[in-house]
């Protein structure tokens, strides 16, 4: 009798076992090309968002949306359109919000969500000016009722996925604001105001001061720096909490370095819009003060600062090294915008 049957039939164990291999390599190969398409989908994605928005001509931008809408180009309204078209940009530009991606490619990248959060932050004060100064007529007068909501949507946070989602609140804010500006259009809605006045510009470019000055310090300490302590200097009668060293030394860390560049560059892109936008909206008042070009020099000083860049990374040379430092090239323009504003604010106070 044969015994051997099961080999004549192609049942022995080594068939099975050279068809079970096959199968399996097939399906490593399929798996394989399945996440190799999948990754390389992935690193396009993220090439093709990573992009900072194009810079926009703000009165044309403003004339346009009045002219659609059938609105009125009053008094603020090229700043409310171009605060509105900050946040616009930052829902719909190429990629949309990546801030709070969880899933690739938006998950992996950093330049892009610290852009945003540059931008955000000026936004952010922005709309607390609004609400505090520009639509007030003294510090006795009610808050605007949109103005007051839209400032707390825009300070919700900003890489909240779900329950609520980040975008939808920033969408409500920008709703707000889209009222705030029919009413403000509107000659019959006198409760919805833009006051452009001396004070008013005033205490807004103080705290884009403090803002320059922060960012400067941090773009600085790129290639670290001492720094002794002058919290109390010029106040014999000062005090503080608690002590401080004589002296610090300050060094941005390596893996911080790109954050704080890209950051910086989201804060001037939009306050460069917004200082366009104000020197529209308060001409008559810097023609009084003959501050317009103190103002326009501001904004010369910060264009450079969206130039292209055209290395493949963000390099950290030593200040007098051999390569290039990124950082310090941008501390640079935006230590000269921030003691513009200073004489700016100057000229402002003066009768």
């Amino acid at each position: 009798m044969n015994w051997k049957f099961w080999e004549n039939d192609g049942f022995s164990g080594s068939g099975i076992g050279s068809t079970i291999a096959a199968t399996a390599g097939t399906s490593l190969k399929i798996g394989g090309g399945l996440l190799g398409a999948y990754l390389a989908i992935c690193v396009f994605f993220a090439w093709w968002w990573d992009t900072e928005s194009a810079t926009f001509d703000v009165r044309q931008h403003a004339v346009s949306e009045a002219r659609l809408a059938n609105r009125q180009l009053v008094t603020g309204y090229v700043s409310t359109a171009t605060l509105i078209r900050l946040s616009n940009t930052l829902l719909d530009k190429r990629g949309g919000y990546l801030s709070n991606d969880l899933l690739p490619p938006g998950v992996w990248m950093d330049n892009v969500p610290n852009w945003e959060f540059g931008v955000l932050t000026q936004i952010r004060d922005t709309a607390r000016a609004y609400r505090i100064d520009f639509s007030r007529s003294q510090s006795q007068s009610t808050e605007d009722t949109d103005l007051s909501v839209a400032e707390g949507k825009f300070f919700f946070d900003n890489a909240s996925w779900a329950f609520p989602q980040t975008e939808d609140e920033y969408a409500d804010g920008i709703e707000l604001f889209e009222s705030y500006l029919d009413r403000l259009a509107d000659p019959n809605a006198p409760d919805a105001q833009f006051y452009a006045r001396a004070d008013n510009f005033r205490q807004w470019l103080q705290g884009v001061g403090t803002r320059l000055g922060s960012l400067s310090q941090r773009l600085s300490a790129s290639v670290g720096k001492r720094q002794l302590n002058i919290d109390l200097a010029g106040d014999p009668a000062a005090s503080q909490a608690t002590e401080a060293p004589a002296e610090r030394e300050y060094k941005t860390p390596w893996f911080d370095l790109d954050d704080v560049f890209f950051e910086a560059r989201g804060q001037t892109w939009a306050l460069l819009h917004l200082l366009q936008a104000m020197e529209q909206d308060f001409g008559d008042v810097l023609d009084k003060k003959n501050a317009r070009v103190s103002l326009q020099q501001i904004i010369r000083e910060l264009e450079p600062t969206q130039d292209p860049i055209w290395s493949p990374m963000i390099l950290n040379g030593d200040g007098l090294g051999l390569l290039a430092n990124h950082s310090l090239v941008m501390a640079s323009y935006i230590s000269r915008a921030n003691a513009a504003i200073i004489d700016l604010r100057t000229l402002l106070a003066q009768g």
